[in-house]
């Protein structure tokens, strides 16, 4: 989740009173970086990956949002302002809509809205300073490790094996949100299997010792509202 709930369930409101849906299927885009920001959604299912093109023409994954997070990757209250990242649905999902000068309206009308706004924006600031963080303080290492710590907040479950991840990624996927390449994740991963940190049963990923990657880079127990992947 990107947001306590109570945040949520107030941005929530404001796109249940249009009730304007649309559907994704996995690999469509919902919105593309460069193009005009015109909307802003609510995923209501399934899940879409935040990413940015960088020059070298590869795209690095900032995130993935679940159920009932918002995808607004544009500056508000700016008349011509574009998509800042790519919106790539990974699985088949729905999306609640409202658009950009609505929710503006909205925010200017009602100060409490604007203030739960806030709220969001300064979890996703703390969310993204947490990640700078573990890159800057522990390198590669501190990238993969923090981001496997953050998939188990935000998708895993409990299980007889260990914290399985409810959800399917390959390790170039795990790579582009770590912001390295696929065989750096391949070694660390390999290297994790052996020291029965992790393992992979029918394609899932389990985390069996999420204490030893925390202590690995000076985990700080972040509330979990902020050490998400979402």
């Amino acid at each position: 989740m990107s947001t306590a709930p109570s945040i949520k369930n107030s941005m929530k409101e404001l796109f249940e009173g249009e009730r304007i849906t649309r559907s994704f299927r996995k690999g469509e885009y919902v919105f593309q970086q460069g193009s005009p920001a015109k909307e802003l959604f609510l995923l209501l299912h399934g899940k879409v990956q935040i990413g940015k093109l960088i020059p070298d023409g590869r795209e690095l994954s900032l995130r993935i949002c679940g159920k009932d997070d918002i995808l607004a990757e544009f500056a508000f209250f700016d008349q011509d302002t574009s998509y800042l990242s790519n919106a790539k649905v990974l699985e088949d999902a729905e999306v609640l809509v409202i658009t950009k000068e609505y929710m503006e309206e909205q925010l200017s009308a009602h100060p409490s809205r604007m203030v739960k706004w806030f709220q969001h924006s300064q979890i996703e600031h703390l969310k993204t300073q947490s990640k700078l963080r573990d890159l800057i303080l522990h390198g590669k290492k501190g990238a993969v490790y923090s981001t496997l710590i953050r998939l188990c907040n935000t998708f895993g479950k409990q299980t007889a094996d260990g914290i399985t991840l409810d959800i399917s990624l390959t390790n170039q996927e795990v790579a582009s949100l770590c912001g390295t390449s696929r065989e750096v994740v391949n070694r660390m991963l390999s290297e994790l299997k052996k020291e029965n940190v992790v393992v992979t049963k029918d394609s899932q990923l389990i985390i069996q010792n999420l204490d030893y990657l925390k202590e690995a880079i000076d985990c700080d127990n972040c509330p979990i509202e902020i050490c998400q992947i979402d």
